[in-house]
């Protein structure tokens, strides 16, 4: 049998729109952790799958961040300017350009991810660890599911 169908299809039960609305006011709320640090979202997202080896190349980045190749090449460029990351060629293959952060990239992505922690800490006052921790396995049970119906790389 179907969760869904056209009788109860609405913004407030629509996983899609529920996951969007969260991202959208999470966005907002953590722009005044970013803003004085001078990086937005997403450059941190980058900064952070780069760190963890989740995006050794603008390839395996722009998948990870789900991000345009053409777009994140861009964003890689500014990321080199900020001297937050560097490019540098693969021994095994010199075709390959590997990422990886310099240390003021090291610095400014514990940075953020202190105030991100923070706030997320705070908006989670509220509820007990069961909850949130519910929560996560159930998102990343969804983002499975989701991998597997369209690919990792969508």
């Amino acid at each position: 049998m179907s969760f869904y169908s056209t009788d109860n299809f609405y913004p407030d039960s629509s996983m899609g729109y529920l996951a969007r609305r969260v991202f959208q006011l999470s966005t907002v709320g953590l722009g005044d952790v970013f803003e004085p640090e001078g990086v937005s979202l997403t450059q941190w997202s980058a900064l952070v799958a780069i760190h963890i080896g989740r995006g050794r190349t603008c390839a395996e980045l722009a998948d990870d961040i789900a991000h345009d190749r053409g777009a994140t090449t861009r964003l890689i460029d500014t990321l080199v300017e900020r001297q937050w990351v560097r490019r540098t060629r693969d021994d095994a293959d010199r075709r390959v350009i590997n990422l990886s952060l310099t240390d003021a990239g090291i610095a400014l992505m514990h940075r953020c991810r202190a105030g991100v922690v923070d706030r997320w800490n705070t908006w989670l006052t509220d509820w007990n660890d069961d909850d949130a921790a519910d929560l996560l396995r159930l998102l990343r049970k969804l983002r499975d599911t989701l991998d597997v119906a369209t690919g990792p790389a969508a």
